[in-house]
C-alpha cells in the first residue's frame, strides 16, 4: 500500500518521518496529475504547492487551526490530505467535489474562495474572532503573488499589521524560478529570524529601548536595513508584519522547521515562500500558463494543440478586437490579469503599446479605462462576468455617471460549468440594467457577436456586450465591421399563439423548443435599450408571451420586458424563464442548463404547462 492510501486526515501525517513525507509528496504529485488528466481542472498551481500543503498540515493542528487558501484552485493536495482522496475522481464533475474550497464540503475548508485576494481579509476575521472568543488557535492565509497585486490584499495587510492577531500570511511566490539567493543562506537566515532566540532578544531589546525613543527608532531602522540587504521584506515590515524569507517552497525540512518556529510567535507574521508552478510534470514546468486550467488529457502526451473546429466566443472577440484596432488607433485594450482567458494574446502581440494588463485589479481596470476615455481613447475592457461584480462602483461612478465611451466585453456570461457558483456569470444583466447611460447587448451567435461588438464600440457612451463561455451554434461569420441598429431585435421564427422573447445564448434552445409549439421566436439582441416596438407588436399579435435568459430572473431581461409592457398598458399572460433564485452548483454546462429548465426540452415543457394553466383559467 502506498503512503498516500494510508492518509485519511492530517493526523496521519504526524506519524511520518521526513523521508516518508518526501515520498508522500511524490505520490501526491502523481495522483494529482492522474486525477486532473481524467477530470480536467487546475494543474500547474496545484503541483506547485504540494510540499507547502504537507508542511502546513504537518505543523498546524487543522482544522482547529485555520488555513485560508486564496482563490482555492491550488487545494487539490489539501483535499487529498483531508479525507477526500477517494472522491477526487468526481472533481469538478456534476454532483462531485468542488474545484475550490467549500465549507459545506469539509471542516478543513475554513473559507469559500473562488475570487482572488480575499484570503488575508478572511483570515484576519477568523483570527480576530478567535481572540474575541478567547480561543487559542492559529490562522494562516496562503496567497499567490498574482493575487497580491489586488488592492484588497493590501487593504487587509494594512489592517492586520495594526492588530495583535496571531495571523500568518504566506506569500506563495511562483512567478520566478528558485534563484541562487533562495538557497542555503536564505534558509539559514529565515530559520534564525523565526527562531525563539532571535525573537526573544528582539522583544527584550524593544522593552529596553521603549524609554529611549530615539535609540529605539535607530535600532528598528538598523534591523530593517540589515534584513533589507538580504530579503525583500521591508514593505511588509512597514505594514507591521514580521517578514521572514524567502525560502524554498519545495524544501520540506526548511518549511517544517520555519513553520514550527513561526507557530510559537505572537502577532502578524509574513512568510515568503518561492515555489515552481507545474513542479514535477515537465510540460507544466515548461508552460505553466498553458497548464493552469486544463481539460482532460493524456499525461504521457500532454495537451494537444487545438486544430480547426468552430471558434469560441472568446476567439470571436479576440479576432474582432485586432480588426477594430487596425482600423481605429484610439482603441486600447485592458484586462485584469486575464490575457489568455479573455482572448487578448494576439492583440498583445500585435499592439503591445495599446495593451494593458493591470493585474488582478478590476476596480482599477475600470477607472483606468475611464481616465483613458476622458482623453479621447476608446477603451475596451475584457472581463469575466463574475469578476465585473468586483468593480460595480467604478462602473457607476467613474464611467456611467460621466457617460464615457468605455466598452465592456463580458466573457463567461451565464453558467460556466465546472468552476461552479463562484464563476457563473449569473447576475450581470440584473446589476447592469439599472445603470443609466449603459447600452447592453446579448448576441445569439458568432456573427451577431462580432456585429454587436462593433455596435457597442461605436456607441457614444458606456456599453457592454455579454457572451457565454465556449462555442456558439456555428453561424458563419461575415467579414468586415458592420454594426447592427441599436435597440432593435429580429424575428427568428414566425409562429402564432405564443411568442418567445429570447436573449443571447437562449435564442438557439428557444428556436428548438418553438418547433413543436408552433411559437414565434424573437432574438431581442439588446437588453438596454429594449426594442419596445417589437415587444408591443408581439403583445398585440400573440395571446401569450415568454421571456428566456441565461441570467438570474430577479431584475433581469424578463423583468425589463414586464416593465415595458406595464408602461404600454398591455396585459398579457407572461412567463419568465431564467436562472433560479439560488446559487447553481458546478457540473457539465448542458446538465446544469437542463436542471434549470433552460435547454430546449425544458423550455418546451415550461411553455406547455404555462399554456395549459392559462387555458384552464380562461
Amino acid at each position: 500500500m502506498s503512503l498516500l492510501e494510508g492518509i485519511e486526515s492530517p493526523r496521519d501525517l504526524k506519524a511520518l518521518g521526513r523521508g516518508e513525507l518526501r515520498q508522500l509528496a511524490q505520490e501526491l504529485r502523481a495522483f494529482i496529475i492522474d486525477t486532473v488528466a481524467r477530470t480536467g481542472g487546475h494543474l500547474a498551481s496545484n503541483l506547485g504547492v504540494v510540499e507547502l500543503t504537507l508542511a502546513l498540515h504537518y505543523v498546524f493542528d487543522t482544522p482547529h487551526d485555520r488555513i485560508v487558501w486564496d482563490v482555492g484552485h491550488q487545494t487539490y493536495a489539501h483535499k487529498c490530505l483531508t479525507g477526500r482522496r477517494g472522491r477526487m475522481h468526481s472533481l469538478r464533475q456534476t454532483d462531485g467535489l468542488s474545484g475550490f474550497t467549500k465549507r459545506e464540503e469539509s471542516p478543513f475548508d475554513a473559507f469559500v474562495a473562488g475570487h482572488s485576494s480575499t484570503s488575508i481579509s478572511a483570515a484576519l476575521g477568523l483570527a480576530t474572532a478567535a481572540r474575541l472568543k478567547g480561543e487559542d488557535r492559529r490562522v494562516v492565509a496562503v496567497i499567490g503573488d498574482g493575487a497580491m497585486t489586488a488592492g484588497m490584499a493590501f487593504e487587509a495587510l494594512n489592517n492586520a499589521g495594526a492588530t495583535d492577531a496571531n495571523l500568518l500570511v504566506i506569500l506563495n511566490d511562483n512567478e520566478m524560478s528558485i534563484s541562487p539567493n533562495v538557497g542555503a543562506l536564505h534558509t539559514y537566515l529565515t530559520r534564525l529570524l523565526s527562531g525563539r532566540f532571535y525573537n526573544a532578544v528582539r522583544r527584550r531589546g524593544e522593552r529596553l529601548l521603549a524609554g529611549m525613543p530615539s535609540l529605539q527608532e535607530l535600532a528598528r531602522r538598523a534591523e530593517e536595513h540589515v534584513k533589507g540587504m538580504v530579503t525583500p521584506g521591508t514593505l511588509f515590515e512597514e505594514f507591521g508584519f514580521n517578514y521572514l524569507g524567502p525560502i524554498d517552497g519545495h524544501d520540506l525540512d526548511a518549511l517544517i522547521e520555519t513553520l514550527e518556529n513561526i507557530r510559537r510567535l505572537e502577532g502578524p507574521q509574513f512568510l515568503h515562500v518561492v515555489t515552481q508552478k507545474g513542479r514535477g510534470y515537465r510540460p507544466a514546468e515548461h508552460d505553466p500558463c498553458l497548464y493552469h486550467g486544463v481539460g482532460k488529457f493524456e499525461p504521457q502526451v500532454g495537451l494537444a494543440a487545438k486544430t480547426g473546429g468552430r471558434p469560441s466566443y472568446t476567439e470571436v472577440f479576440g479576432a474582432w478586437l485586432c480588426d477594430m484596432a487596425a482600423q481605429d488607433e484610439r482603441l486600447v485594450a485592458i484586462t485584469p490579469a486575464m490575457r489568455e482567458g479573455s482572448g487578448l494574446v494576439e492583440f498583445s502581440r500585435r499592439f503591445p503599446e495599446r495593451y494593458f494588463d493591470v493585474g488582478i485589479a478590476e476596480q482599477h481596470a475600470l477607472t483606468f479605462a475611464a481616465g483613458l476615455a476622458c482623453e479621447g481613447y476608446r477603451p475596451v475592457v475584457a472581463i469575466y462576468s463574475t469578476f465585473l461584480q468586483r468593480a460595480y462602483d467604478q462602473l457607476i461612478h467613474d464611467i456611467a455617471l460621466q457617460g464615457l465611451p468605455v466598452m465592456l466585453a463580458i466573457d463567461r456570461a451565464g453558467l460556466v460549468g465546472a468552476d461552479g457558483p463562484t464563476h457563473h456569470g449569473a447576475f450581470d444583466l440584473s446589476f447592469l440594467r439599472c445603470v443609466p447611460n449603459l447600452l447592453i447587448a446579448a448576441p445569439s451567435d458568432e456573427d451577431e457577436c462580432r456585429r454587436l461588438l462593433t455596435t457597442a464600440y461605436l456607441h457614444e457612451g458606456p456599453s457592454a456586450v455579454r457572451y457565454p463561455r465556449g462555442t456558439g451554434p456555428g453561424a458563419s461569420i461575415a467579414p468586415g465591421l458592420e454594426p447592427l441598429p441599436v435597440g432593435k431585435g429580429i424575428i427568428r421564427r414566425q409562429g402564432q399563439g405564443v411568442a418567445i422573447l429570447a436573449f443571447g445564448s437562449m435564442v438557439a434552445p428557444a428556436l428548438a423548443a418553438a418547433e413543436p409549439l408552433g411559437a414565434t421566436v424573437a432574438d431581442m439582441r439588446f437588453v438596454k435599450p429594449l426594442d419596445r416596438e417589437l415587444i408591443r407588436t408581439l403583445a398585440q399579435t400573440h395571446s401569450h408571451l415568454v421571456t428566456v435568459e441565461e441570467n438570474a430572473l430577479a431584475g433581469g431581461a424578463g423583468s425589463a420586458v414586464a416593465e415595458a409592457l406595464a408602461a404600454e398598458g398591455l396585459v398579457r399572460p407572461l412567463l419568465h424563464l431564467g436562472l433560479p433564485d439560488r446559487f447553481v452548483e458546478h457540473g457539465e454546462p448542458a446538465v446544469l442548463l437542463a436542471r434549470c429548465g433552460l435547454d430546449a426540452e425544458g423550455i418546451r415543457q415550461a411553455v406547455q404547462r404555462f399554456l395549459g394553466r392559462n387555458f384552464l383559467l380562461e
